[in-house]
C-alpha cells in the first residue's frame, strides 16, 4: 500500500488549490468540478482540495464544542521569515497562538492550520 494524496475539505476547491499551488509551488494536476489535484514535482503524495457545501473551518487551539482540527499540513522551508512572509501575501493569517518557537502556524485562507519549519 501507498499513500498517494492528502485530501483537504474546502469552500472552495480551485481557490484553495490556487493557494497552495502558489505556495509549495506544485502544479495543478487535476481539475473537475468541486475538485482539484495538485501534484508534487518531486513525486511524493499529492494534495488534493474538496469543495465541501457544508464546510465549517477548525478553530485554531481547538477549543470545546468547536469544528475540530482532523489534520494538519507540515510544510518545511529554508527560511522561516520569508515563508511566512509568503504564505500571508497568498493569503494565510499567522496563528496568534504559536505553541513552539522554531514553528509558525499559519490559516490557510479556509482556516485549516499549517505549520512552516526549517528542518
Amino acid at each position: 500500500m501507498r499513500l498517494k494524496a492528502t485530501v483537504l475539505n474546502a469552500s472552495d476547491a480551485g481557490r484553495l488549490a490556487r493557494f497552495y499551488s502558489a505556495l509549495l509551488e506544485w502544479p495543478i494536476d487535476k481539475q473537475e468540478d468541486g475538485w482539484v489535484t495538485l501534484r508534487d514535482p518531486a513525486g511524493g503524495a499529492a494534495l488534493s482540495l474538496q469543495t465541501e457545501e457544508l464546510y465549517r473551518p477548525p478553530v485554531w487551539p481547538a477549543a470545546e464544542h468547536t469544528q475540530q482540527m482532523m489534520m494538519h499540513l507540515d510544510i518545511a522551508c529554508d527560511d522561516l521569515t520569508a515563508a511566512v512572509a509568503r504564505a500571508v501575501e497568498l493569503g494565510a493569517t499567522v496563528a496568534e497562538w504559536q505553541p513552539q518557537d522554531d514553528v509558525r502556524v499559519c490559516l490557510d485562507p479556509d482556516g485549516h492550520p499549517f505549520c512552516l519549519y526549517v528542518p
